[in-house]
């Protein structure tokens, strides 16, 4: 009797073995074919995203631009918490030779396709701005409150800058109301600098943090960059937390630029002029702070830090005022080329030319009344031509514009407040 239980049982465990085995095999063979095609997913969202950056690239510097790459991004939410998902993302370079993904993306055929990830566009009203250039070295900047740490003003990468040393500083801008001073429509503007974090342990590596807050001084996003990196975490309006995360691209040991826009609901960030956040319904916020962390020997530096409502579409402003001024077109210090992310709102003004065909522009550059006033007359007639001869290569006819620098002889406002001299330094597309 006792043999033929021992057999049973044998047998019995082997049908069990048997039958466990054909389905671990089962599930396993499921997962290998959901994770096929998740990474296959996967694969043509980055070949998508790869080959609409590298238009940008591209059409910023056709010349020069050389490389090839990946680029990720990684999204969750939940109800509660407010802590970052690390995962996600490949790299984001870019390559001269264009690449499609399943036929969504065949290369850049126009000035709407290369910058569909480029659309910053900046208000029309600044209510802050901070060159810093007028600050004096290793004091604290005027137009900021130092929340917690340390900050000066300091020469990094040839610019004047708000420097943030100590581990976990915190600042923000001097407003009327320090409470509540962000509209329902505004962007933020501002440079950072970027170390050669590649070298570890050489150089000490750096992370920004950008908060904004809500009318009951909650913290509704926060915007961590640097490195390499970009994490996000978000309120929505009804109080869900959400977060993610993103490789992007930088200069290293430079400047690099952050802009922030925000539409009644609708939030969108962008490093070097290329979007790498954005939500479409977020909390509103009032008020805004910006830090480095505190739990690594980060040293951060700003500057050229702009706030600004509004931004009124093109031909709205052409039919009311018989004039476009913009402050999205930027240009290297006392020189005339035109910075990268500029690249979108001359993009606008040439798509607005293309579907107007009678639309004729006087391309004018002005300035502040800072430095000497035939270096300034000079300066602007150069940049003036610059951003005529860019329209010029995007296919617009030559004979539609003109090129006049007008110097700081027309200032539209008081020169005596860097908010004043910033609404001075602008570019008209006036009507001919």
């Amino acid at each position: 009797m006792n043999k033929i239980k021992s057999v049973f049982t044998t047998v019995l465990l082997l049908l069990l073995c048997t039958t466990t085995h054909a389905q671990f095999g089962a599930r396993l063979g499921r997962a290998i074919e959901n994770a096929a095609q998740n990474a296959a997913v996967r694969k043509a969202e980055q070949k998508t995203d790869e080959a609409v950056s590298k238009g940008i690239d591209k059409a910023t510097n056709p010349n020069s631009y050389k490389g090839d790459g990946k680029e990720g991004n990684n999204n969750q939410s939940s109800k509660g918490g407010n802590n970052k998902n690390s995962s996600g993302g490949g790299n984001e370079n870019g390559s001269s030779e264009s690449q499609s993904a399943g036929g969504a993306v065949q290369g850049v055929k126009n000035v709407e396709m290369a910058y569909a990830k480029s659309d910053f566009v900046p208000g029309d009203e600044i209510i802050f701005d901070d060159p810093m250039a007028s600050e004096k070295m290793g004091e604290f900047p005027s137009q900021w409150d130092l929340l917690s740490g340390t900050a000066e003003v300091a020469n990094i990468g040839g610019l004047q800058c708000l420097f943030m040393e100590a581990p976990g500083t915190a600042i923000a801008p001097l407003m009327k109301n320090m409470k509540s001073y962000l509209p329902d429509v505004f962007t933020v503007e501002f440079d950072y600098w970027v170390n050669n974090y590649t070298e570890t342990g050489k150089i000490p590596s750096q992370n920004y943090r950008l908060h904004f807050y809500n009318a009951n001084d909650r913290d509704i996003m926060e915007l961590e960059f640097a490195e390499g990196k970009v994490y996000w975490t978000y309120s929505t309006p009804d109080g869900e937390i959400r977060r993610g995360n993103l490789d992007m691209k930088e200069k290293i040991d430079s400047w690099s630029h952050l802009s922030v826009s925000f539409n009644k609901r609708a939030f969108k960030a962008y490093i070097n002029g290329v979007r790498v956040v954005n939500i479409p319904s977020m909390a509103v916020p009032v008020r805004l702070n910006l830090n480095n962390t505190g739990w690594r020997d980060h040293r951060c530096a700003i500057t050229n830090f702009r706030i600004a409502k509004g931004a009124v579409p093109l031909y709205d402003r052409l039919a009311s005022e018989g004039k476009i001024i913009t402050y999205g077109i930027t240009f290297d210090v006392g020189k005339s080329t035109i910075k990268p992310e500029s690249m979108t709102e001359i993009s606008r003004i040439a798509k607005l030319m293309q579907e107007n065909a009678d639309v004729k522009f006087s391309v004018e550059g002005h300035t502040d009344n800072t430095g000497n006033a035939a270096s300034n007359q000079t300066l602007s007639e150069a940049r003036s031509k610059a951003v005529m001869d860019k329209l010029v290569e995007m296919g617009i006819a030559s004979d539609r514009l003109k090129a006049a620098g007008k110097g700081q002889t027309a200032p539209i406002a008081d020169n005596s407040s860097d908010e004043g001299r910033a609404k001075n330094r602008r570019v008209e597309f006036v009507k001919i």
